[in-house]
């Protein structure tokens, strides 16, 4: 096992192995869980049993309907991981295993993706099965490579690595999607059906992600626990006993508990609009219409947010260089709401929708990757997988009461621009808990320094 006194943080080549990590899950993230995967699945059952026509019904009532069956999906797989990421994480924390968890997880998704390639015809249940399976791991993985963060990095340098991090996580997310759309353009030229094509690319997503991963574990060392499991219990005992005493110490940290609130409900609006901007997009410019969706506008639209968002997310660290990271982050909130007033209002050209992803894509990195860099600030020494645990209940791709909210919406008015709409709840509320919140106490009460307070010492 290697000795933590040996490993030396800020090591380029450490940093750039856990960097490699999200230029590898960005093909989930952005290709498949942004692009395809909804929009696929939505159209099979659609073509199965009608635009907005029952998938499961009980007693003559309608419970999932074709327009709501993808985000209730989104919804059930995070809601799955509230039971068992905490307690992964606190048994990580005990266990010299955070790279051994970070790996099986990430391997399992990506396996999720590869079978993808075979639901096709009236398999879009099997579907949404394996989705939820890739989905849930997805969030698994991130758990453990959030905690690595503070691993790797001391705290002047989170903000940076952290941003640096996800326009990595765009840039891949740009190339796989440049790819998938050359593929898919050309695909039934050369003898390729669009369903067969879009298969091709769920599988090939699930390839990148595995493929690309290796680096990363490759590159970053475990550590040793810096505590210990209480004598006489195994691991699982002591995981649900850590995770007991990590809401304990939460509720300690009143400010980490605010900013952690504020957290769950501005990103999961966040994530709501990732997951369901291309279900608007193809609903409401072309079903709606009643045009054959194009796919290929759903792929530009979201090459377009990975672009910008490369942009962004430096362009937001600097900002929060100049200001501080609660105002960044803030001022990102503020843009948010913007967006979704302007998608349910005024959006009906493609066009448009090409400008809303180039703004989504501008403030979805810097909003995500400080709001990361500044939780990692507020965390008990030691305690860092268990943190990142209740943290990725609103991770990347891992929202679950938005999903939900706008999938009921969407069920009940039968169009997504009232769905969406209802999503300015979340960053407004998430927004206001954030500003009221002291940020410097919530660090200095986990006995952590602020960013300045460890550049001066260094």
């Amino acid at each position: 096992m290697t000795n933590n006194i040996n490993l030396k943080k800020n090591d380029p080549k450490e940093i750039f192995g856990w960097v490699a990590f999200d230029w590898a899950n960005h093909a989930f993230f952005t290709l498949i869980l942004g692009v395809l995967i909804g929009e696929y699945l939505t159209r099979l059952a659609q073509q199965a049993v009608g635009e907005n026509g029952a998938v499961l019904s009980l007693g003559g009532y309608d419970l999932v309907t074709a327009k709501s069956m993808f985000n209730y999906s989104v919804g059930l797989s995070v809601f799955l991981q509230i039971f068992f990421l905490p307690v992964l994480g606190a048994i990580a924390d005990y266990t010299h295993l955070k790279k051994t968890f970070m790996g099986f997880f990430c391997f399992l998704g990506a396996f999720g993706c590869m079978l993808m390639f075979f639901v096709q015809g009236n398999l879009y249940l099997m579907g949404s099965l394996l989705f939820i399976v890739a989905n849930l791991s997805a969030g698994a993985s991130i758990v453990f490579f959030n905690s690595f963060l503070t691993d790797i990095t001391t705290e002047d340098k989170r903000d940076k690595v952290s941003s640096w991090s996800f326009a990595t996580g765009y840039a891949g997310g740009f190339v796989t999607l440049v790819l998938s759309f050359i593929f898919l353009k050309n695909s039934e030229a050369i003898g390729i059906p669009t369903g067969l094509a879009v298969r091709i690319c769920l599988l090939g997503g699930g390839i990148w992600w595995a493929g690309f991963s290796i680096i990363t574990f490759f590159l970053v060392k475990s550590r040793q626990p810096l505590r210990s499991a209480p004598e006489g219990k195994n691991y699982i005992a002591a995981g649900f006993g850590e995770l007991i005493d990590t809401f304990r110490e939460l509720f300690k940290l009143k400010h980490t508990l605010h900013f952690l609130i504020a957290y769950l409900l501005y990103n999961d609006g966040i994530q709501t609009v990732i997951t369901s901007s291309a279900l608007f997009i193809s609903q409401e410019l072309f079903v709606a219409k009643g045009l054959e969706v194009d796919s290929s506008v759903l792929i530009i639209s979201f090459a377009i947010a990975q672009l910008v968002g490369m942009i962004g997310s430096l362009a937001f660290e600097r900002i929060a260089h100049f200001t501080n990271t609660k105002t960044a982050i803030i001022i990102s909130l503020v843009i948010w709401s913007a967006i979704v007033i302007y998608a349910y209002g005024f959006l009906q050209t493609l066009t448009e929708a090409y400008v809303m992803s180039g703004a989504i894509g501008f403030v979805l990195g810097g909003s995500q990757a400080l709001s990361r860099s500044l939780f990692s600030q507020m965390i008990p020494a030691g305690r860092e997988a268990a943190f990142f645990g209740i943290y990725a209940i609103s991770e990347r791709g891992t929202s679950w009461l938005g999903p939900i909210v706008f999938g009921l919406v969407a069920q009940l008015t039968n169009s997504y621009r009232p769905a969406i709409l209802t999503l300015i709840v979340f960053f407004i509320v998430g927004m206001l808990i954030l500003f009221f919140n002291n940020t410097a106490k919530a660090i200095h009460e986990a006995g952590q320094h602020t960013p300045e307070e460890a550049a001066a010492q260094n």
